[in-house]
């Protein structure tokens, strides 16, 4: 049953808000950071207190204005967005902490800027979780391409300013190219942009108009990072740890898997789907992604790098999951939009206090750095054991669904993808780990390397934590998981 609530729509806008005071108080920095983690803890609370309507069965809406007959700006929160909503809400509040002790500690400029785009990115998602159709998606989506822009290109060198060139030319490149074009499409085919369980298209829609619709999407919506058009996540690196953090394991990377797996389930339908043998052509794109990218991220010795790789190959779970079109795959891609966030927050937060403790950006320098920074490394060794899926952790629950679905589905290709896109994760995470436990350090006279601040610690702990309560307790993913089904 719908519901009208202000609430869909507080939780966009209280970050609108939460920017305007961050720009008021920029002169002075402790009321400015203040005014961002009070906007990202309102935030959350807002999206917490939906979720007892949304488990009990009901989605509650608000209405903005209409655009077209029949297609409205509107909002709607049903148990996929909630899922979304609340994972990016609360790795905000960590964030938040995590960039104060990042941004100080380094005296980065533009620290206004910095605060406040992050701000309207937080809302631009939230627009995108809770978009009730095709064209509010498609506008939150343009929103958090620009808002990102400035944060991505932070530092302003030469080397920022091309790595932001490049990650505006391929978000705005496919989604003018393909995204808006299948949008128009999906309106001029259906009558239709509302999420509807099934599909929007009617039975006796020309199959061959329909496959070009879902590729358009497939491909428009760039910030699911699938090959070809992914080179954009690698390039954005050069922003500031922080914001590799959020946008790259959170915010902009799962706003592009949701946008997919919306796709599929609620402007196709499974039925649809099959029916056009969508599923088998997904499997097999995001496969080659998943193991493409992997042999990718073992040829990178910056560790950012590696990391941006490996996000790449992990994005494509969610939407492999997708593509089996059985339940127990379903939830397996569901789950590891939750499980794949903290676990790689987790990471990129490591590589931010190794750099800002020892300024060390490669995987070749981190020699006996499991000595100096114990707790940080501590951390990144389950984030990655996790990214693994060794068992008890997160991503061991992601990979177990995903296979029993890949069997459910008569898919053995897909669980030999599984297999070895598993050995390859081992293999570009385990030599990190050996080299910082089992290598001497290598002399230093510059400073003596120790953790990074408590601000940059606490949220890597706090999100690790999380990652392995994820795996040894999953039954509340699971509920949602199931009440998206």
């Amino acid at each position: 049953m719908e519901v009208t609530s202000l609430k869909p729509l507080l939780a966009v806008a209280v970050s609108v808000v939460g920017a305007c005071l961050i720009v008021l108080y920029r002169d002075h920095p402790n009321l400015r950071e203040g005014c961002s983690l009070a906007a990202a803890l309102t935030k959350f609370l807002i999206v917490l207190t939906m979720t007892p309507a949304v488990i009990s069965g009901n989605a509650l809406t608000y209405s903005l204005f209409t655009f077209l007959p029949g297609v409205p700006i509107r909002l709607r929160v049903d148990a996929l967005g909630l899922l979304f909503g609340l994972v990016a809400s609360f790795l905000w509040i960590v964030t938040t902490l995590y960039s104060i002790g990042y941004m100080r500690s380094l005296k980065e400029h533009a620290q206004t800027r910095y605060y406040a785009c992050f701000a309207i990115t937080l809302s631009a998602t939230m627009g995108v979780a809770f978009s009730a159709n095709l064209l509010t998606m498609y506008l939150f989506y343009e929103v958090l391409t620009f808002i990102t822009y400035p944060l991505v290109a932070h530092k302003e060198t030469e080397e920022a300013t091309a790595g932001g060139g490049k990650y505006l030319f391929y978000l705005l490149g496919t989604s003018k190219a393909f995204f808006l074009i299948a949008v128009v499409a999906a309106y001029a085919l259906s009558g239709t942009l509302t999420f509807t369980p099934g599909g929007i298209f009617p039975e006796d829609a020309h199959p061959a108009a329909m496959t070009a619709i879902y590729f358009l999407f497939l491909f428009g919506i760039g910030k699911a990072a699938i090959m070809p058009f992914h080179a954009w996540l690698p390039a954005a690196m050069v922003a500031p740890t922080p914001v590799s953090a959020l946008l790259h394991a959170v915010a902009v990377v799962n706003t592009g898997v949701f946008c997919v797996i919306r796709v599929i389930l609620h402007v196709f339908g499974t039925h649809q789907m099959r029916e056009l043998h969508l599923d088998t052509v997904t499997a097999v794109i995001v496969s080659f992604t998943i193991i493409m990218a992997s042999v990718y991220a073992l040829t990178r010795d910056n560790l950012k790098a590696r990391l941006a790789y490996s996000t790449v190959s992990q994005l494509s779970y969610i939407v492999l999951g997708g593509a089996l079109l059985t339940t127990t795959g379903f939830t397996g891609g569901v789950m590891h939009i939750a499980n794949h966030a903290f676990s790689k927050i987790t990471l990129f937060f490591c590589a931010g206090s190794i750099y800002v403790a020892s300024h060390k950006t490669n995987v070749s320098q981190l020699s006996g750095i499991g000595k100096q920074m114990p707790i940080t490394m501590a951390a990144f060794t389950i984030g990655a054991l996790s990214m693994i899926g060794v068992p008890p952790l997160a991503g061991f629950m992601t990979k177990w669904y995903l296979a029993v679905g890949s069997i459910e589905a008569n898919s053995i290709p897909v669980l030999l993808v599984l297999l070895v896109s598993t050995i390859l994760n081992a293999a570009y995470f385990l030599p990190i780990l050996y080299k910082a436990y089992f290598e001497a350090p290598v002399p230093d006279g510059a400073h003596a390397v120790h953790e990074a601040p408590e601000f940059m610690v606490v949220p890597l702990i706090i999100t690790v934590a999380i990652a392995l309560l994820l795996g040894l307790y999953p039954d509340p993913l699971l509920m949602l998981v199931q009440q998206i089904i």
